[in-house]
């Protein structure tokens, strides 16, 4: 299980830079790519965690979130490209 635990620790750091980015972009698109980025992000902790605490129920809410966050990528990028237009 370290290995899982030191993939969480990297995810944290991940974060971290996401929460950055999403303060600091200059640029409604870069923070469209970083909120996404956090997105998938918070869908691969939730699966290591669904690894590490041996419940596969969990694996269902990540394919659920990585539907949905399929979706939300789709409709920001129709939103940006609308609002450059």
């Amino acid at each position: 299980m370290m290995v899982v635990d030191a993939m969480l620790a990297v995810l944290a750091v991940v974060g971290a830079v996401v929460v950055r980015q999403l303060v600091v972009g200059p640029t409604d698109a870069d923070r469209v790519v970083a909120l996404d980025l956090g997105f998938v992000v918070f869908v691969a902790v939730v699966a290591l965690l669904a690894v590490r605490l041996r419940t596969p129920a969990m694996l269902v809410l990540v394919l659920c979130a990585t539907l949905v966050g399929f979706l939300a990528t789709v409709a920001a990028a129709h939103l940006l490209e609308r609002s450059s237009s």
